[in-house]
């Protein structure tokens, strides 16, 4: 199998990264989450996904050009410190395992949740704690194994939501009801107290959760050290997967909300159990609990992909412990596999003191987390483009489009995103988080990060000054 400079395996094809994306992607923020940007804004939930999958491809777009431009472990980390400096790079590098974990901690969440549909005399943390375990014991295979294992678990969800889009309209077009003198109809979308029973408050509150669904997708940046032919894997995936995504978003969205009045889309468990449940379809109530679950595991399975991948470019650069760029014989680095299901078992502590508020506030910091390294990696493509002649742009291979206002007005809706998160009350905590993590992290990188690159310079200059 070939192999990059930086000793991992390049074992990942095409088919691999695109269902990898849609994974992380297409997961807890759709079977779970969903619910809760309904609430917030009723039908025109549906702008909300459109408007934020507009931005999101733009980002995908402008990490396209720059993995192209030079695949590397570490991605997006790598370009921030080539073209934003060290600083940046640390923090957009550390700032992406944060958010891995963050939204690793919600999946798992989700999943004690899902299991709860079956067992609910067991507590949630055993189940998180028992997910967390498998989970990271996957992870230590051989890359090639994981990325297949994490194709078949993605197309078993990605077909279940084709079936849900088909379901839906088959209900729709037979009028099966929900409750006695309930109407099944693409009506409910407007009769339900109108598009936008929330007003544009409502609509803009959204944004906190429907951005942290499409979190994720950003790893098949991550993949560019690992994958088969990256010229030319990469710029297919990232074309093919952000429309597919907004697709299915948008498509269920609104299977959802016409066969179940949006008020009632919530509560315990995931709204397409919960619908097929209260249709008296049990069967296919359970089926779906089963599809969840499944999708919880492939997006958990990324998130330690991801978030161990950047890590190793991390330590690649000095910016994390040495240990983090070790290679187990199958290609692996295993530390970072360890860490971060290590770090997952905080999701065990927080399903343990508080199980009733802990998905939302953990969508919401992991909302903040995501939309940092989306910007981070806009504001690194827009400084390399800077930084090149117009021949160099010229023989991009794969150019953003609409430069640069595409990219300016990602920025400005990133930029946005952070407003709504700071300015409700249900969400200010995770920008309070995400601001003391940045600050820490820029702390961390002045106290240790940058003395010891510079001895590590001087030592480099002057061999002898390491014995001084």
């Amino acid at each position: 199998m070939q192999k990059p400079a930086n000793g991992l395996k390049r074992g990942l094809s095409a088919r691999h990264i695109r269902f990898m994306a849609l994974g992380a992607a297409i997961g807890t923020g759709l079977f779970y989450g969903s619910a809760s940007a309904i609430q917030m804004a009723g039908p025109a939930v549906l702008l909300a996904y459109l408007i934020g999958g507009a931005a999101v491809f733009m980002v995908m777009r402008a990490l396209g050009e720059m993995a192209v431009h030079n695949p590397v472990a570490g991605s997006f980390g790598q370009y921030a410190s080539t073209y934003l400096g060290p600083m940046a790079g640390f923090i957009l590098g550390w700032t992406y395992a944060f958010e891995m974990v963050i939204v690793g901690m919600a999946d798992v969440t989700a999943f004690g949740i899902y299991m709860g549909f079956w067992f609910p005399e067991v507590s949630r943390w055993i189940w998180v704690l028992g997910v967390v375990s498998i989970v990271g014991g996957l992870n230590l295979c051989n890359v090639k194994v994981f990325g297949e294992m994490e194709f078949w678990l993605s197309l078993l969800k990605v077909a279940a939501i084709v079936a849900m889009i088909l379901g839906g309209f088959g209900i729709m077009l037979f009028g099966i009801s929900t409750a006695p003198g309930q109407v099944t109809d693409i009506s409910n979308l407007w009769t339900q107290g109108g598009f936008m029973p929330n007003g544009m408050g409502g609509l803009i509150a959204s944004f906190a959760v429907v951005m942290f669904a499409f979190g994720g997708i950003e790893i098949i940046g991550v993949t560019a050290g690992e994958a088969k032919d990256p010229q030319h894997v990469l710029p297919r995936a990232i074309n093919a997967v952000p429309l597919r995504i907004l697709l299915f978003y948008v498509l269920t969205m609104v299977v959802l909300m016409s066969i179940f009045p949006w008020q009632q889309i919530g509560g315990q468990g995931s709204p397409f159990v919960q619908i097929f449940d209260k249709l008296g379809i049990s069967s296919a109530a359970t089926i779906l609990n089963i599809v969840v679950i499944t999708a919880a595991i492939s997006a958990i399975n990324s998130d330690i992909f991801g978030a161990g991948r950047m890590m190793f470019g991390l330590a690649q650069q000095g910016h994390a412990p040495k240990g983090f760029a070790r290679l187990s014989r199958n290609g692996v680095p295993w530390m970072t596999v360890v860490v971060m299901s290590v770090a997952l078992l905080l999701g065990v502590l927080l399903n343990y003191l508080i199980p009733e508020n802990v998905f939302l506030l953990i969508a919401s910091i992991a909302t903040f987390a995501t939309v940092w390294v989306w910007l981070m990696i806009l504001f690194t493509q827009v400084a390399m483009r800077r930084s090149m002649t117009a021949e160099q742009v010229a023989q991009l291979k794969f150019p953003v489009p609409f430069w640069p206002y595409a990219p300016m007005a990602a920025i400005a809706f990133m930029l946005f995103v952070f407003g709504v998160l700071g300015y409700f009350p249900d969400t200010q905590a995770a920008l309070i988080v995400g601001v003391v993590w940045i600050v820490l992290l820029v702390l961390a990188y002045l106290t240790w990060v940058k003395p010891a690159a510079g001895q590590a310079a001087l030592v480099a200059r002057d061999p002898s000054f390491s014995h001084r």
